[in-house]
């Protein structure tokens, strides 16, 4: 049964993340902490289905840890499987005894008896519905989301930016990262307050070997408030016009296997440049603003991208209401460009240039804003496509 809540607990980061990851792309809703204490509390107050830990703790002996769990009417009933990096026989005889359903050691053979352990807890084939990738192919690469808009002006960076924020608050545990790729000149650096000099240009001049995967997680800046890492754009059109754009396509590709969500902003580009990157997209946010020549230009955008082999399911068409309420409306604009509107995004007066202008995430400042449930929904279900659309994709 999919959407069941696992908590995991670990003190070491690498090793939460990647169970995480691996639990996430099956559908499954993850939790996580770094010590016994934290996972008492989560626990008794988050009623996870399963707790899935290494019982190397710091601050709370296993077997207590274990014996609290059962011992509470709030937790006494959860599965409990010990990920153990310690493969002494005698610490997984005392936690089976304290009552600990599975005892699994860390090992190359550790991911096929995982799911083996959750088949019997939740029912056969929760690890992988829909024939979701095993464990080795989901490591491959991060889920790769780009925006793209027809025209300028539609708000298409500052969307970007917000859903990223908003999809790494719902994934905690996940290495999130926004490349901005438009040209000449980027925008997103200004909207969240990163002024650096480290940028797409700059990171292009550097050697290939040099920009690996660890170079990106140690130097790329996460912006206050936004939690994500930022590969900024050009600084100004001079730099952008010097920008070294046969290194774009090797950049990306690394920061895919070293990132869950890649998420780039390209604009209005349809360059030689972008079109490779829109073609292995998991899922393409087109930004649509409502008057009709922006309209009219999305529906000849959408022609050109079917005709490069673009599948219509994984373009996710928002309408963003940035400038007012007049225009188009939702029925009408799906009318003239021929597919459906995922969602719409509501007028926001003078409030979303006043996040901007103080660098901050929309949901961050006005947090009951109605808009701030749709940012939430909408990333949510952005998430949720791009996943199902690769498992699809591995099946054919």
């Amino acid at each position: 049964m999919v959407g069941k809540t696992i908590l995991i607990v670990d003190q070491n980061q690498a090793s939460r993340d990647y169970l995480s990851n691996i639990l996430r792309e099956r559908q499954f809703n993850v939790l996580g902490v770094g010590s016994g204490k934290e996972a008492l509390i989560s626990a008794w107050r988050d009623h996870p289905d399963l707790v899935l830990f290494d019982p190397i703790f710091s601050d709370i002996q296993d077997v207590e840890f274990v014996q609290k769990l059962r011992q509470n009417a709030r937790s006494g009933k959860m599965h409990i499987i010990a990920f153990s990096s310690d493969p002494a026989p005698v610490r997984k005889e005392a936690l089976l005894k304290a009552g600990v359903e599975e005892y699994i050691i860390k090992s190359s053979e550790a991911i096929p008896q995982l799911p083996q352990a959750l088949d019997r807890f939740f029912g056969a084939g929760t690890i992988a519905p829909e024939g979701l990738e095993s464990s080795q192919d989901e490591k491959k690469n991060g889920r790769l989301i780009v925006f793209l808009s027809a025209k300028g002006g539609t708000g298409t960076s500052s969307l970007c930016a917000n859903l990223a924020m908003t999809i790494k608050e719902q994934n905690p545990d996940a290495r999130v990262v926004v490349a901005d790729l438009v040209l000449p000149i980027g925008s997103i650096g200004q909207i969240v307050g990163y002024g650096g000099k480290l940028n797409l240009v700059t990171v292009a001049d550097l050697p290939s070997a040099q920009t690996n995967g660890e170079y990106f997680l140690k130097n790329l800046p996460e912006p206050e408030l936004w939690k994500f890492q930022l590969l900024a754009g050009s600084p100004d059109p001079q730099h952008g016009n010097n920008l070294k754009g046969d290194r774009i396509g090797q950049i990306v590709d690394v920061l895919r296997a070293s990132y869950d969500f890649i998420i780039l902003d390209i604009g209005r580009s349809l360059s030689r440049i972008s079109l490779p990157l829109i073609q292995q997209a998991d899922l393409i946010p087109l930004i649509v603003s409502t008057d009709q020549s922006t309209v009219k230009l999305t529906k000849t955008v959408w022609e050109y991208l079917h005709e490069q082999g673009i599948d219509i399911q994984g373009v996710y068409a928002i309408l963003n209401r940035a400038v007012g309420l007049e225009g188009v409306t939702k029925t009408e604009a799906e009318g003239i460009i021929g597919f459906p509107i995922k969602t719409t995004l509501p007028y926001m007066g003078s409030n979303f240039a006043l996040a901007n202008n103080l660098n901050q995430p929309i949901i961050t400042k006005y947090p009951k804003d109605t808009a701030t449930i749709i940012f939430k929904d909408t990333a949510g279900d952005m998430v949720k496509i791009a996943r199902q659309l690769r498992a699809r994709r591995n099946l054919n």
